[in-house]
């Protein structure tokens, strides 16, 4: 019953539709920010067939195991991400759903890592290093982010969280602002497209990569386009009600979100690692511990717009 819910159930659907989509929109409006036209709504669709279409190609030096499971263990990470959120928005929860959550949007990036280092390729070997690095900064930072919206909810239940309105709040407000920038490492964006680094390191942990695993790993970014924005939305923003008009309300939300992203990719270089390393762990984990403190010190005493 599980694995026909996995493949039946339209949260996987939407997330891929909808995440290929958003890739065409972050591109467009890359492109108009960089005064040029743009590629057509279905040229992310167009790439992911032709990549499927090439030969897969393993190099000698390679572990053919783990180079080849790396892109499936990240889209399944993807799917189940994108299962979970899409009922918590429809009102179905399950204890310990945030927390597993939590452990499902790191499988991407592990995949990456994962795929770097089996490729036995020095360039993708120092780009999965930079991953590790990467994932070791953000996370406890988007941690303590999402523990403030719990406390503002009251709950550890996604589809309670996707109730309240955390972001109404100055810790809040905070909190969402360290996620924001988590996720936008976690989606491997400027100023944090470090691992990746074209002008750098020719693509880092996907330099070996080719035909259908390139493309799964290409399809898994595009599922994520869509599932961290959702993710933020559902933690901080309400999520989406799909009562009435309430959807549309939360698509412009998710476009808020998406174009918050975009933009600051296209107005920030990017950092050296350790620049990353340095701002997550001192001004990240810092207005972090603060968006906490003030949290718990609103919930103490019942101010609620702390």
């Amino acid at each position: 019953m599980v694995i026909l819910e996995l493949i039946f159930y339209p949260g996987m659907l939407f997330a891929a539709v909808i995440g290929l989509l958003s890739s065409w929109f972050e591109r467009r409006v890359s492109a108009l920010v960089q005064w040029r036209v743009g590629p057509p709504h279905l040229q992310p669709l167009y790439d992911l067939i032709k990549l499927a279409g090439k030969e897969t190609l393993v190099p000698l030096g390679a572990n053919r195991g783990l180079f080849l499971l790396a892109p499936v263990l990240g889209f399944a990470g993807a799917t189940l991400a994108s299962l979970i959120l899409w009922k918590a928005n429809l009102g179905r929860s399950f204890l310990g759903d945030l927390i597993v959550l939590l452990y499902l949007l790191v499988l991407p990036s592990l995949s990456v890592i994962l795929g770097g280092l089996a490729s036995g390729n020095p360039v993708s070997i120092l780009g999965a290093s930079r991953e590790i690095k990467l994932v070791l900064a953000y996370e406890v930072s988007l941690v303590l982010a999402v523990i403030v919206a719990i406390l503002k909810a009251d709950s550890i239940l996604l589809s309670k969280l996707g109730n309240t309105i955390s972001i109404g709040s100055l810790s809040g407000v905070i909190a969402f602002f360290i996620a924001l920038l988590a996720i936008q490492a976690k989606l491997g964006f400027a100023p944090f497209d470090i691992a990746e680094a074209e002008t750098e390191i020719m693509a880092g942990p996907y330099l070996e990569y080719s035909g259908p695993p390139l493309a799964l790993f290409k399809l898994t970014q595009v599922m994520m386009l869509f599932i961290l924005p959702l993710f933020l939305m559902t933690i901080f923003l309400g999520g989406i009600d799909f009562r009435g008009l309430g959807w549309l309300w939360g698509l412009l939300k998710y476009l808020g979100v998406l174009l918050a992203i975009i933009l600051i990719k296209n107005t920030n270089p990017r950092l050296r690692i350790d620049q990353a390393i340095r701002f997550f762990w001192r001004y990240g984990l810092g207005l972090a511990l603060l968006a906490l403190i003030l949290a718990l010190i609103g919930d103490r005493v019942g101010i609620r717009w702390l």
